[in-house]
């Protein structure tokens, strides 16, 4: 098996404008809510600790509920997107 190197966009100088954070804040709760709704579907129930075989995740709660750590998760993710989406040369505009 071959050795995976990820190969990133470099965003290091890319820095996500300040009047985002509230973007960022709804696009990771939403992230939360794509990932929530296809475990769901695809027979997950929430459970007090994560069990693949019974198909059981503490975090299938609403994004409110989620334990800080998992919400960072999230905002770090989306935020990751954006500076990808900027450093590709695109801009927001509201």
């Amino acid at each position: 098996m071959a050795t995976y190197t990820p190969h990133p966009i470099n965003t290091d100088d890319v820095v996500v404008p300040a009047d985002v954070g509230d973007l960022i804040e709804r696009l990771a709760a939403n992230t939360h809510d794509v990932w929530a709704a296809t475990r769901l579907a695809d027979g997950w129930q929430w459970g007090a600790t994560r069990s693949d075989e019974r198909k059981e995740h503490p975090c299938l709660v609403a994004y409110d509920d989620l334990p800080e750590s998992e919400k960072a998760y999230d905002r770090v993710l989306v935020e990751q997107v954006i500076k990808a989406v900027i450093a590709s040369g695109y801009r927001f505009e509201k």
